[in-house]
């Protein structure tokens, strides 16, 4: 039967005139690779038949000791080195997989970032206390209030924080007045002595704190507009109890004191030397007055917790890390208290301000005067209308009037 077929259908060439016998047959040991690198014949391929070898031999047989099996080409998930490689590995290094991924996370943090700004600014708690004036000025204006209100705090905290008790309504303890220039120039951070003497709408001469005591923020602002011809743009405002939970909320704030601080009055009991402040030491810091200039020194000490706190809650360890910047700026909007046209954008915008402004106390004449509200601050006239002028115009203040902030320790 075998004569059916023609002579040399198992070989590579067909016969020959003139050949002698049969031609030997090509070996092969099973599972072992042919010259080359050539893979066995039972190894993944597209088949046994190279392309364009009908007779299914291979055209570049060498002769004696030649493979005669077609070479195979390289499955994919080889690796050369003895090993297979994850085919499923190069599907998710492909450039849209990846550029889809990046989209989603972006998507995420969009959404996200929406959602703690619509959380945020719905714990502010807004005031209508802005009024109109006809006079202008560059820039933009804050009036900035620490007041001395109790509210929210129980008696084991008062006693805590050395506040007293049973002390009702709320003084301005703290007043600030903010100039961001609109040319790009360094913002100006302006004390404005609580006891400076000054005419009140409506009341007569008395302190400037007064003015919060007998009308609230609303004529505060009216009062600080009439004596520096600065429109305020925007206010700020907030309590004892607002400033220690806003320290605490970002972990502390880091100062450096040149001497101890004690204040038995204030609860205050610093040592010397770097450290971090709690939310109780904080508000003792700003509080105590045991300083051979009073308040003069504990407006400079305010100016310099301000900075701070907003340099810590701006700083970019802070900004990229959620579980503290969410915290922080949580319990900021909790504790303040703003005008109705302000939002978070606008302070997300004086918070950056406050890292590093120019900082200075009006000019004073006389820090003891004597007045029928008990001694006050005079203001010197002549240099605070030309101090206020530079502000409204966007103008370089004279390094003469600038006192600047350092911290002093007790007396």
């Amino acid at each position: 039967m075998s004569d059916d077929w023609p002579r040399g259908w198992y070989s590579d060439e067909p016969d020959r005139p003139g050949a002698g016998g049969p031609r030997p047959q090509p070996s092969f040991t099973p599972n072992s690779p042919g010259p080359r690198g050539q893979r066995p014949p039972d190894s993944p391929g597209r088949g046994m038949y190279a392309p364009g070898n009908a007779a299914g031999g291979s055209r570049d047989a060498g002769g004696p000791g030649a493979n005669a099996w077609p070479a195979q080409p390289p499955s994919r998930a080889w690796t050369g080195g003895g090993g297979y490689r994850p085919r499923g590995w190069r599907r998710w290094l492909r450039p849209r997989r990846i550029l889809a991924i990046l989209a989603g996370l972006v998507a995420l943090i969009v959404v996200a970032a929406v959602a703690v700004y619509f959380s945020v600014n719905s714990k502010l708690t807004k005031v209508d206390v802005l009024t109109p004036v006809a006079f202008t000025s560059a820039g933009t204006n804050w009036l900035i209030t620490g007041s001395d209100s109790r509210a929210g705090l129980s008696k084991k905290e008062e006693n805590q924080l050395a506040l007293g008790h049973d002390i009702s309504g709320s003084r301005s303890d703290t007043i600030l007045l903010l100039h961001v220039p609109a040319n790009g120039t360094r913002p100006t951070l302006v004390s404005l002595p609580r006891d400076s003497y000054v005419p009140i709408p409506g009341h007569g001469y008395s302190k400037l704190n007064a003015a919060y005591a007998l009308g609230g923020p609303k004529l505060l602002v009216q009062t600080v507009q009439n004596v520096t011809g600065l429109p305020v743009s925007h206010y700020m405002g907030i309590g004892f109890g607002g400033l220690v939970s806003v320290v605490n909320d970002v972990g502390g704030v880091r100062m450096c004191l040149p001497a101890p601080m004690k204040d038995p009055k204030a609860g205050l009991n610093l040592k010397a030397g770097c450290q971090t402040l709690n939310g109780d030491q904080a508000l003792g810091f700003v509080r105590t007055r045991n300083f051979a200039r009073s308040d003069l020194q504990r407006e400079q000490d305010q100016r310099i917790l301000i900075k701070g706190i907003l340099s810590k809650m701006t700083s970019p360890g802070t900004l990229a890390n959620p579980f503290a910047v969410i915290p922080a700026a949580n319990g900021a909007a909790s504790a303040i208290t703003i005008d109705q046209g302000t939002g978070l954008t606008q302070l997300i915008s004086v918070a950056f301000a406050l890292r590093n402004p120019v900082t200075t106390t009006v000019p004073i004449a006389n820090a003891n005067l004597p007045t029928a509200a008990g001694s006050a601050v005079e203001w010197n006239r002549t240099e605070a209308k030309q101090f206020f002028n530079d502000l409204a115009h966007d103008q370089a203040l004279p390094k003469d009037l600038i006192t600047g902030s350092s911290v002093q320790g007790t007396a």
